[in-house]
């Protein structure tokens, strides 16, 4: 593979419109790749390396914007940002591109979604890999109230909380629609139990940075599902985890000897 940027398509579901890219083998296993919040397919697995890490291990690489985020639709109303809304757009790209089933690989926000995404479709999705949250995923990661005021401030100067000017910054860098994603954070938060995640049937993978003060433990969210493992990555907060090459090396193993169970 080379480095060439991929081709983006379109497709349309629940009356938005959603931007994709189909890349890697073609005849490969397919791998559906979900970002994070502020983000888009490009920053969170292009730039990174995963779309050339995960075609050259030779598989068929897919990846879509999130609603409210890259070039897909970006409305300004809440409620069209439940995690199970936003679930519904990837089951509807692996309709739309004849996929019976995929690995899914989820960051942060992506990873929430990949989750209600298994749990509604089970029998979509091969294995999970989510980075960038644990126990987060039940216990929550903390006020992100003050995020949303950040994105709705006039400027970054005027933005004070911490957490707030890193996704604010983060948003500005990305030329994202703010309104958009002071929507998304609103209601894209919702958490899921205990009994939740013990359904989950399929191997799962848990990867946080060692320095991640958002994820959570992924060792707790791992304990309670049935085949689940948890890695650390060594030394990475949550912005600079998602694109660690011990990351991808775990994530390259776990995708290769699901396949061969």
């Amino acid at each position: 593979m080379d480095l060439n940027p991929p081709l983006f398509s379109t497709f349309v579901h629940d009356d938005l419109t959603v931007a994709y890219f189909d890349e890697g083998d073609p005849s490969g296993f397919p791998i559906l790749l979900i970002h994070g919040f502020a983000s888009s397919a490009n920053v969170n697995w292009v730039y990174p390396g995963w779309l050339k890490t995960l075609g050259d291990a030779g598989y068929r690489v897919i990846a879509l914007d999130n609603r409210g985020h890259g070039a897909s639709d970006k409305p300004h109303d809440p409620a069209a940002y439940t995690p199970n809304l936003m679930a519904s757009d990837a089951i509807a790209l692996l309709d739309h591109l004849g996929i019976p089933k995929a690995h899914v690989m989820g960051y942060s926000m992506g990873a929430r979604i990949s989750a209600f995404m298994a749990l509604a479709h089970p029998h979509r999705v091969r294995s999970l890999v989510f980075g960038g949250l644990g126990i987060g995923m039940i216990d929550g990661v903390g006020d992100w109230d003050p995020i949303a005021e950040a994105l709705l401030a006039p400027s970054l100067e005027m933005v004070t909380h911490d957490r707030g000017r890193m996704f604010r910054a983060f948003a500005d860098q990305t030329k994202s629609d703010r309104l958009a994603l002071a929507a998304c954070i609103s209601t894209s938060r919702e958490l899921l139990s205990a009994h939740d995640m013990a359904r989950l049937s399929m191997p799962v993978l848990i990867a946080v940075g060692t320095k991640d003060e958002i994820a959570g433990s992924p060792k707790e969210l791992a304990a309670l599902i049935a085949d689940a493992q948890a890695l650390d990555i060594p030394g990475r907060d949550h912005m600079l985890a998602v694109g660690d090459r011990v990351f991808k090396k775990a994530a390259l193993d776990f995708l290769a000897a699901t396949e061969h169970r």
